[in-house]
């Protein structure tokens, strides 16, 4: 069986628990050492201090090998093994038994790790035992005692270790989790926002600009072809610039400055030959995020008129409140049932839903009223910040 590495603490812990092990057993080898040469005589002495300098050389060589990651398996062996001649033959070195029981459970797993750890301690017991003149059972049961307690109490603190890297690990794993279906949601939010962008500046313009050429193609060569061909030329127009601005992510043209209901008016204007425009409550500044959105809205709910209600006349309203602003528009069209409308195709039917979409990610209510030869009132309000007190 190979000897296993430590990994139930981190390195540099295990570092400073080595340390403090070779330390102790250092120290216990040469207070032990002294002991038995002053209490024995110099040819007793002989054998037993050669024995314990093998066991000193053993050690040692299994220390650095365990540091440098080497095959220590056999070298561990040969030092559990000399260790318990010694601690039998020389009771006095029993003290070492501490490091050795720890070196012999960091060295080993499973039976092996019981096996060594049990040798140590009966060796142990055998040792100090014979020191008694095998009179004291005391001396005997203690460090088998000792030894089933420091094996219990280090099998739970490898146990609570075990635990605490399965734990880690499960949450390393959440965290990857996590961090995956955030990418994932960030990645279909940036593609719903690129399609809204796509439809309520490019799709809508060029279905407004096909709308015109079609009539002009149809009135020519009428006088008022020509102005339905500059009017799509000017639309066409548009929608090259807001693509130039989508690719380099800047805002559509009359997003930044002017006034909101200018811009708002201007960008129904785009589709529309003409419409009423109204303000209720005082103007106010709105963030860039509710701005664009209201742009975006009218020019849509703008679009949609042109292109489906054959309506007389259209209308906007922008009204400020104190804690939001709202939007309507509304047309004397041919109207439609809201909850029959089919869901977006290659053909179509992506307004409704974009400018929905638009309104609630900033917190608003969106919603649509109509029914079929009554025209209709597409209507958001949007929340606004408290204002500031001068």
């Amino acid at each position: 069986m190979p000897a296993r590495s430590n990994n139930s603490v981190s390195h540099p812990m295990r570092e400073r628990i080595d340390t403090a092990v070779h330390l102790s057993f250092a120290v216990l080898m040469v207070a032990s050492g002294v002991r038995y040469v002053l209490r024995h005589s110099p040819a007793d002495n002989l054998g037993t201090i050669a024995l314990a300098a093998a066991v000193c050389v053993l050690y040692t060589v299994v220390a650095v090998l365990a540091k440098w990651r080497q095959p220590w398996l056999w070298w561990m062996i040969a030092l559990v093994l000399s260790w318990a001649v010694l601690v039998i033959a020389a009771p006095s070195f029993a003290w070492c038994s501490f490091a050795l029981f720890f070196l012999s459970r960091v060295a080993f797993s499973g039976w092996i790790a019981y096996l060594a750890g049990g040798v140590t301690a009966l060796a142990t017991a055998v040792g100090l035992f014979r020191l008694s003149g095998d009179t004291d059972v005391a001396m005997l049961l203690g460090p088998l005692a000792a030894g089933v307690l420091l094996t219990m109490v280090y099998d739970r603190i490898e146990q609570d270790a075990a635990l605490q890297r399965q734990l880690h690990a499960e949450v390393s794993q959440a965290q990857e989790r996590l961090a995956a279906s955030e990418r994932e949601a960030g990645i279909a939010a940036e593609r719903e926002r690129v399609s809204r962008e796509i439809h309520d500046t490019v799709t809508q313009g060029l279905a407004s600009s096909l709308l015109l050429l079609e009539a002009a193609r149809r009135s020519w060569p009428e006088s008022g072809a020509k102005a339905e061909i500059q009017k799509a030329g000017t639309l066409l127009r548009q929608n090259l610039a807001d693509t130039r601005s989508l690719v380099h992510e800047l805002s559509a043209a009359g997003l930044e400055g002017g006034p909101l209901p200018e811009a708002l008016e201007q960008a129904a204007l785009q589709h529309l030959d003409s419409v009423r425009f109204h303000v209720t409550g005082v103007p106010r500044p709105v963030p860039a995020d509710v701005r664009h959105a209201l742009m975006r809205v009218t020019q849509s709910a703008a679009a949609n008129i042109k292109r489906h209600a054959h309506a007389g006349q259209a209308s906007v309203t922008l009204g400020f409140l104190p804690g939001g602003v709202t939007l309507d528009v509304f047309d004397d069209g041919r109207g439609f049932d809201p909850a029959a409308v089919p869901p977006p195709s290659e053909q179509g039917g992506y307004g409704l839903r974009a400018m929905r979409q638009r309104v609630e990610q900033l917190g608003g209510v969106f919603s649509v009223e109509s029914s079929p030869g009554e025209g209709t009132v597409v209507a958001a309000q949007l929340p606004l910040p408290p204002e500031e007190n001068p």
